[in-house]
């Protein structure tokens, strides 16, 4: 589905259904040097079991135009704006990683909009240290490796995402270069690591959110440590918390437990 937003024509993947207004939505926002892709078995199952499904590709990523946002605030400001462009006037927003952070900030400031906020793999501050803030700008494919490194706690995923014998680092290493690769313009993978790095409004936000909010965090996460988004979760005590057994790419490593927990939490 291609929608026309801030004057840019943006790719949504709608999980294989057509787009239906009056149906109950979700909005899945992924992270750096990602796009909707990652979020393929969630999309797929909402779409087919009663939701509307929109997963951009961010502007300026793979099929969207645009400017790729430079900021967190930005990225919240397009959210909002791809409602608007859709005709939705209340969602659900899942975000992983930067698009938690994106998710964030958009239900803070429009709490009206917002049914339901999932957090996949977040963390305030999101911070990214220097080396691979110079990495990721001056030798991008070296960063690539790094942070493959550490999102991933396993080889392999479980059949249910990708099937047996998928390769994690290779899939993920290959979906980077690609989205690096589609806008040669700026360095997707630099701005987005800046925008985490520079993000300082996280709690400020949350303290705004009025819809129930859902932490699905990675024991073995080694980009977001679980304990750094404790900073969020003390701002929203009635939030629940599930910890699964995954790194960073929880949506590859952990799919069910992704999925199960959204189910549950988008049913109560």
């Amino acid at each position: 589905m291609k929608l026309t937003v801030n004057g840019h024509e943006t790719f949504c993947y709608t999980g294989g259904k057509a787009f239906d207004a009056a149906k109950p939505t979700l909005v899945f926002l992924h992270g750096v040097l990602n796009d909707h892709s990652v979020w393929i078995l969630q999309t797929r199952y909402f779409a087919h079991h009663g939701w509307n499904v929109l997963a951009p590709d961010l502007p300026g990523h793979c099929r969207s135009a645009g400017d790729a946002p430079q900021s967190v605030d930005e990225a919240a400001k397009f959210v909002i704006a791809l409602l608007d462009a859709a005709g939705v006037k209340q969602a659900a927003l899942v975000g992983h990683s930067f698009g938690s952070l994106a998710a964030l900030q958009a239900a803070s400031t429009a709490p009206q909009r917002v049914t339901h906020l999932a957090l996949v793999g977040t963390a305030f501050p999101m911070k990214v240290s220097p080396a691979l803030l110079d990495s990721a700008l001056n030798q991008p494919h070296k960063a690539i490796d790094t942070v493959n490194t550490f999102s991933h706690s396993m080889l392999a995923p479980p059949p249910s995402v990708l099937g047996p014998g998928s390769w994690l680092y290779g899939g993920s290493r290959a979906l980077m270069k690609r989205v690096l690769a589609s806008n040669t313009r700026v360095n997707l993978f630099h701005r987005g690591f800046k925008a985490c790095d520079d993000y300082r409004g996280g709690e400020a936000a949350m303290e705004k959110i009025q819809c129930p909010v859902l932490f699905i965090l990675g024991r073995n996460d080694s980009m977001t440590l679980p304990r750094m988004a404790q900073p969020l979760i003390a701002k929203a005590p009635t939030a629940k918390v599930v910890p699964l057994d995954a790194g960073h790419a929880l949506m590859a490593e952990a799919p069910d437990g992704v999925l199960f927990a959204l189910v549950d939490f988008l049913r109560a």
